[in-house]
């Protein structure tokens, strides 16, 4: 007899919840998760989830009480005898703390690793991580999905011409490598040095942007810093119209203030992450409930995941 699957989400992220719900033809589940007059979490599930395969969806992006959250979740689940518990982390926060690289310093990335594990999750479900190495923190099965099957698609269909596919900075050269060559476009790359955190300062461009459209491509957009001064560095070298497209949204600080006064035509990105700042007209948003409710589908099912690296294998809805 197959283990009854059991769809609960936290509170960071509640409409990417619902529409991966949906996508599996299912309602969420009952629980019911909230705060005491001191700010603690409580957390209740209202139906019985013993011997079930449950899924819970949650973002860990700040505040820290979305990863709290998580961990009392996972744990609530594991105390009432859930048979396999897997966390569905849209955004897996404290990816850019993934190494020692000055003295005294966390490795936070590895921490939430340990504490995920620890409450009692048996799998982790998540999309681009800022550090893929990450998965190597974990000593549980680990499933990495890609937002670029759902954005190079929505990319197609603006059919943009002349275009060329750019990196913000060397880091992410992978990545947008990975669009040049879907969508059959030249790559270029933005170098730049970084003096501090959250600072960034536009060096020169590697390539020839001169009278072309250009895409610009990163995993994340945090304070937009380093997105809206490519996009000038882009235009000054010639650059027509300018766009970006990136998986996580967390636009922290004055992002949309620079993003809605910069040269960037359009900016792309998925709902992994919801903002929570006012809309922006240059903003521009792409569900990947589908990728996600088809990856559910296909680990209860015990089929192949990695087949969602091409977008012919997402059906729509």
């Amino acid at each position: 007899m197959a283990k009854p699957i059991k769809i609960f989400a936290g509170r960071s992220n509640t409409a990417l919840a619902e529409k991966i719900a949906d996508y599996l033809d299912m309602p969420l589940c009952d629980a019911k998760v909230e705060n005491f007059s001191d700010g603690e979490i409580s957390v209740n599930y209202f139906e019985s989830i013993r011997g079930s395969d449950m899924f819970i969806i949650q973002s860990t992006n700040p505040p820290a009480d979305n990863l709290m959250e998580l961990l009392i979740m996972i744990d609530a689940a594991r105390r009432s005898s859930a048979a396999r518990i897997t966390a569905v982390i849209p955004y897996y926060g404290y990816a850019r703390q993934d190494r020692k690289d000055r003295p005294r310093v966390a490795i936070t990335a590895k921490l939430v690793a340990n504490l995920l594990t620890k409450a009692g999750a048996n799998r982790i479900l998540t999309m681009d991580l800022h550090a893929p190495q990450i998965q190597g923190f974990f000593d549980i099965p680990f499933d990495h999905l890609y937002s670029s099957v759902v954005l190079i698609d929505h990319i197609r269909s603006m059919e943009l011409d002349n275009l060329v596919v750019a990196s913000p900075d060397v880091g992410g050269v992978k990545l947008a490598r990975a669009f040049a060559e879907a969508l059959g476009t030249d790559l270029v790359i933005v170098d730049k040095r970084r003096p501090k955190a959250n600072v960034a300062e536009v060096m020169n461009i590697i390539g020839d942007v001169n009278g072309k459209n250009v895409l610009l491509v990163d995993d994340m957009i945090d304070t937009a810093g380093t997105l809206v001064n490519a996009a000038k560095a882009i235009q000054d070298a010639g650059g027509k119209k300018i766009y970006s497209a990136a998986t996580h949204g967390i636009l922290s600080g004055p992002a949309i203030e620079r993003i809605n006064a910069s040269v960037l035509e359009k900016v792309i990105l998925t709902d992994s992450v919801v903002t929570g700042h006012a809309p922006s007209g240059k903003i521009e948003e792409v569900t990947v409930s589908n990728l996600f409710g088809e990856a559910i589908k296909r680990i209860y099912d015990d089929n192949s995941v990695s087949c969602l690296f091409d977008s012919k294998n997402i059906k729509k809805k």
